[in-house]
């Protein structure tokens, strides 16, 4: 066969090639100023009580769906607004987005709302769509609130891609939600997971990661109209997801992530210099990691709280730890939940019924707790398997509220959604 007939396809790939990789270094790179974060005061906080305060609520409420992946963000009233994932599982098709109010007046969450479904984002993005997942919330300076989630048309979650959606009532009416461009090629393996930082001029930085032909983390510049204006790679390579970034002033900013490798099974951390436009190369720091989420916050000593799966197998544990801005110096604050088996071994379906039954007493809040007996007897076919019945803490959210509050919230077992907050008396104490 003649090669002259199809000598033009080598040339024609190759030119593409080069044209995807300068088009991929400006697109990671833009020769552009970046806005310093915008950094509240944190002494400049009120204080939230005179004295030591702990609670927790269920922020969800229904009996019957596979719950996950939450969120939560603070409102100009002193309320809250979280959202997360619910469905048959991870990954059905009849995932939806839902969210609920904290009444701060009430200190109760409301009833569920749906955000986001399968066929609202199809019908808005012109795109078939086989699931969504991972939803964040936020609200920007100029008090417009912000949904961001994923959305999967092709394959697993290599194949992701970030819807937005927007509202200017606090949360009333909603955007029509449409994707960001992440990248300039096929726009596809960009996941979100951890909480959005705001820049001076408004931008937001959305902490990123991909699952496509690796596994690493990267930081979007997101104008404050929603468009994608550039962005930069926190990490390389095939071990590392769902950044959490902290801002400990203008320009400097600690990154910690998932680690998904199979050496050393450590938290891995980041340093941004220049307001998240270049970052340092991960390292391992002290707390173990099993492959798990993990969040941040930066606290008015010039320090960070963090939660996490203090383990290097399973997540039967949640833990909230102090650390100093270095990320040199650990310590446990309290262990937000945990199974009775320090090695997080199942139970059988009869002790387990028991002790899951206090634990939703002491976790649920007055709102909640007349679900418990209609909760405890459908317990089994949600999360007790073969081998048995297994405690499960994961996927925390971190926020510090306007009033000094910290509000975390995370997967009770796959089964609610559960809000703890707190002010730095009650921290104090632990400490």
């Amino acid at each position: 066969m003649s090669s002259g007939k199809f000598g033009f396809l080598p040339t024609c790939l190759s030119v593409i090639a080069l044209a995807a990789v300068f088009t991929t270094a400006w697109w990671l790179h833009p020769e552009r100023a970046v806005a310093g974060f915008a950094v509240a005061n944190s002494h400049a906080l009120p204080l939230a009580s005179k004295g030591p305060f702990y609670s927790t609520r269920f922020a969800s409420s229904d009996l019957d769906e596979f719950v996950h992946a939450s969120s939560v963000t603070s409102l100009p009233d002193g309320g809250l607004m979280a959202v997360w994932f619910a469905g048959s599982r991870e990954g059905a098709a009849d995932v939806q987005v839902r969210g609920a109010r904290f009444d701060a007046i009430a200190a109760e969450w409301g009833e569920e709302l749906v955000l986001a479904t399968r066929e609202s984002t199809q019908k808005a993005t012109q795109k078939h769509i086989r699931k969504l997942g991972n939803p964040v919330i936020a609200l920007a300076p100029d008090n417009r609130l912000w949904l961001f989630y994923v959305s999967v048309s092709i394959g697993g979650w290599a194949g992701s891609a970030i819807n937005a959606m927007y509202s200017d009532d606090l949360g009333e009416t909603w955007s029509t939600p449409r994707q960001l461009i992440t990248t300039p090629f096929l726009n596809i393996s960009t996941l979100v997971r951890n909480a959005p930082v705001f820049h001076q001029d408004g931008t937001i930085g959305l902490p990123v990661y991909h699952e496509f032909l690796g596994k690493f983390a990267e930081y979007l510049y997101i104008s404050p109209n929603g468009e994608v204006t550039g962005k930069s790679r926190i990490s390389k390579g095939n071990d590392s997801l769902q950044p959490t970034v902290v801002p400990m002033d203008e320009q400097h900013a600690v990154a910690m992530l998932r680690y998904a490798g199979a050496s050393h099974h450590r938290v891995l951390a980041s340093r941004t210099a220049d307001a998240g436009r270049t970052w340092s190369k991960p390292y391992p720091i002290d707390p173990a990691n099993p492959n798990s989420a993990l969040a941040a916050v930066a606290t008015p000593n010039h320090g960070l709280l963090v939660a996490l799966n203090d383990l290097e197998d399973g997540r039967f544990r949640l833990r909230l730890m102090e650390t100093d801005s270095s990320l040199d110096l650990w310590k446990p604050v309290i262990d937000l939940d945990e199974s009775p088996d320090p090695e997080g071994n199942p139970f059988t379906p009869e002790v387990y019924r028991e002790i899951i039954g206090d634990k939703f007493r002491l976790s649920s809040g007055p709102r909640r707790l007349s679900l418990v007996d209609e909760f405890l007897t459908n317990l089994d076919k949600r999360v007790c398997k073969t081998h048995g019945c297994d405690f499960e803490y994961e996927y925390p959210y971190f926020i510090r509220s306007a009033d000094g509050l910290y509000h975390l919230v995370y997967s009770w077992n796959n089964t609610f959604i559960k809000h703890v907050s707190f002010n730095d008396a009650w921290l104090l104490e632990q400490l």
